[in-house]
């Protein structure tokens, strides 16, 4: 029975290595590429090789190579686990901190670069120095002076108020032609002092008169005998400004003279007028609220 046996098992291990090598003899016969390899492994499903677009490895790790870190060391005393809960928070936290900054896609698709951007500065010139010499720029007409294209008025035709000793009673209006001075008559020696301009030549006169009518910003009738010698003059003016007998007006007697303002204050201490006293607009308007009607008016 043994004998049986062992001679069976015997034909058995040789019939294997046989079929074996007839069944490599057969495949090497037949054409392939893939060899023994291809033979084993024939029929089995296999991944498609897909190509993966070249992804490189981030320079900055989000974590130390050093990570997790080591946990503290133990003290003598055996530590209890509360304690060794809060040793591994604060070495997490503190690696955390110390850990590079997350890869940075930018590296490998660069961005504009975007945000503000200062304007360049602007030049500026330092102020041109004026010396104290140079003088003021033509036109230049401070309010004072009035026009500028006229001579200022002299100071001495200001209004102020003077000593004069005269015969004549309070309120009387004294007017000094050669002088282009007018004098309001006061108490104890004094007299209100006005500049005025006064006829031209061939148009001056003298006498006595006394003030008839008052007005605040007269119209204006040139006479017929002006009307003569000037044809380019309007036949009536209604007051105002641009009237030449100024903002007030104080008529003497039957005459055409009149005692009026002026709308061309620089003519004053002058002989520019047709026999009328002119006065500044603002001694007129003085001397307007201080004479009354029926003063005298003496013109020497």
């Amino acid at each position: 029975m043994r004998r049986a046996f062992t001679s069976a098992f015997l034909v058995s291990a040789l019939y294997v290595p046989c079929s074996c090598v007839s069944a490599i003899a057969q495949a090497s016969a037949q054409p392939t590429s893939g060899g023994l390899i291809e033979m084993l492994f024939a029929g089995a499903a296999r991944e498609p090789t897909v190509e993966r677009p070249f992804q490189p490895a981030p320079q900055n790790p989000a974590y130390p190579s050093d990570f997790p870190p080591p946990l503290p060391p133990k003290s003598s005393a055996q530590a209890t686990p509360p304690q060794q809960a809060r040793h591994l928070a604060a070495a997490l936290q503190a690696s955390r901190q110390a850990a590079a900054p997350d890869f940075d896609y930018e590296k490998i698709i660069p961005m504009p670069q975007l945000g503000y951007e200062p304007l360049p500065p602007i030049a500026t010139q330092p102020p041109a120095i004026q010396s104290a010499s140079a003088e003021p720029a033509p036109g230049f007409a401070p309010s004072s002076q009035g026009d500028m294209s006229h001579p200022p008025v002299d100071s001495k035709f200001d209004r102020q108020l003077v000593d004069y000793k005269s015969s004549d009673a309070t309120g009387t209006i004294v007017i000094d032609t050669p002088n282009h001075f007018l004098y309001l008559v006061q108490d104890h020696g004094k007299a209100m002092r006005y500049g005025i301009g006064v006829g031209r030549p061939g148009f001056t006169w003298a006498g006595v008169k006394a003030i008839t009518a008052k007005k605040e910003w007269p119209d204006w009738y040139p006479p017929s005998d002006m009307l003569q010698r000037r044809p380019d003059l309007p036949r009536y003016m209604a007051g105002g400004p641009e009237n030449p007998l100024g903002a007030r007006a104080m008529y003497l007697g039957s005459t055409l003279y009149r005692i009026h303002g002026s709308n061309e204050p620089w003519t004053i201490g002058s002989n520019v007028s047709s026999g009328c006293i002119r006065l500044r607009n603002a001694d007129v308007i003085d001397l307007y609220n201080r004479v009354q009607v029926g003063a005298k008016v003496v013109v020497m």
